[in-house]
């Protein structure tokens, strides 16, 4: 992977589709899209791992589990600690970047979008990448939304059904849309 498009994909600067990068993006989403299919196929953990590992580029570590249907648009920006769950119909919009952290538990429908668009029309077909990091021992509950840019704290729980907008801090509950702070753990 062009280490120049992961920069411009992970700075929060508009990138503008028709850069000659975009074609190697196209590449990759291809590539994901083909071997997705054979993910979401896989009948064993170890074939899932496997399969994954592919598509982002390092080795899942067996101690991870994760449940098909899985979904991510690029693949080469995600990377998953150890003994991680990740529950059924997630998607991990990964071109601005994404890091789980070890012993993280991600509920079912969970979407973590590190992308975005610009809000002027003009600019509205090129995308923002901000990386969104997931501290170990976080818990992010069944159909929750992570932002572009947001930092989950070490040992958080959001709440089923949040949309965070916001870092959470360490040892910190969040709910709600936009998601708040409801108590320290």
């Amino acid at each position: 992977m062009n280490k120049r498009l992961m920069e411009i994909m992970q700075s929060g600067n508009p990138f503008q589709l028709d850069d000659p990068a975009f074609l190697e993006i196209n590449e990759f989403k291809d590539r994901t899209l083909r071997l997705s299919v054979q993910l979401n196929a896989s009948t064993t953990s170890d074939e899932f791992r496997g399969r994954l590992s592919d598509i982002i580029g390092s080795k899942i570590d067996e101690s991870t589990t994760i449940f098909a249907p899985f979904f991510t648009n690029f693949g080469r920006y995600i990377s998953i600690g150890k003994n991680v769950f990740i529950n059924h119909d997630c998607s991990f919009l990964d071109m601005g970047g994404i890091s789980v952290g070890d012993n993280v538990l991600i509920g079912p429908k969970v979407n973590l979008v590190s992308e975005n668009h610009p809000i002027d029309p003009l600019q509205r077909r090129s995308l923002i990448g901000k990386p969104i990091v997931i501290k170990n021992n976080a818990w992010i509950g069944a159909s929750a939304t992570i932002l572009p840019g947001i930092t989950i704290g070490e040992n958080s729980i959001v709440a089923a059904g949040s949309i965070v907008t916001k870092d959470v801090p360490d040892n910190t509950i969040v709910a709600g849309n936009p998601a708040k702070y409801l108590k320290s753990i």
